[in-house]
């Protein structure tokens, strides 16, 4: 039975389980959610996710949400498709693990705090940028890209010398970010900026975009 990935182009969190699935070279069904229309809060759609959001993910007859646990499901179940994208090295993973709480927990919240007032409401009409919401994220968020600066001079990528879920998990925000005025943020740290770059261009992640915005 095929993959499915129930989401929105917009997502982010869909963003991040797409890339992963071509990262891994993996074969799967895109199916749109019209959340303009409250398909999320409707059944058939709760029996995928519960907590009506996005994405939801089919693997044959199991069923996952939060887009984190749906890319390790994926890395572990498909190591040997495409890239490897956790260690096998205990001592190495466990440096990696540490890096992809950081992302879910000090990143994640502040990153996508902007990307909702700079990119998402402009977007979809929902009114003005709250001003000091961005600015209180930006102080905040500069801190982490701090940490990270200095985390780059040890290894090339956060999680250790390859690229991985943890640098994957980063993508769909930077990639919002990148086009908004908080570009500085990252441009004004050389390894942060360096890292921005060097995941961007994945083929993968170009790839996705394309199937999404199709």
């Amino acid at each position: 039975m095929a993959i499915k990935v129930h989401g929105i182009p917009l997502s982010t969190a869909t963003m991040r389980v797409v890339s992963c699935l071509i990262e891994k070279d993996l074969d799967f069904e895109f199916v749109f959610v019209d959340m303009a229309n409250e398909e999320h809060k409707k059944h058939p759609f709760l029996s995928l996710n519960p907590f009506a959001q996005v994405p939801a993910f089919e693997d044959g007859d199991l069923k996952l949400f939060e887009s984190r646990a749906i890319t390790q499901y994926i890395a572990h179940t498909y190591a040997s498709n495409g890239i490897q994208l956790i260690l096998q090295d205990p001592k190495k993973m466990a440096i990696m693990s540490i890096w992809m709480e950081v992302e879910g927990q000090k990143f994640e919240p502040l990153a996508s705090k902007l990307t909702w007032e700079l990119v998402i409401k402009p977007m979809i009409g929902m009114g003005s940028t709250n001003d000091a919401i961005v600015r209180k994220s930006e102080e905040q968020l500069s801190k982490v890209l701090d940490i990270y600066e200095t985390r780059l001079t040890e290894s090339k990528y956060l999680g250790g010398d390859s690229f991985t879920l943890v640098d994957l998990h980063h993508i769909p925000n930077i990639y919002h970010l990148m086009n908004t005025k908080a570009k500085t943020m990252f441009d004004s740290r050389p390894r942060v900026s360096a890292w921005c770059a060097d995941i961007l261009a994945r083929p993968a992640w170009v790839k996705g975009l394309e199937k999404l915005q199709k």
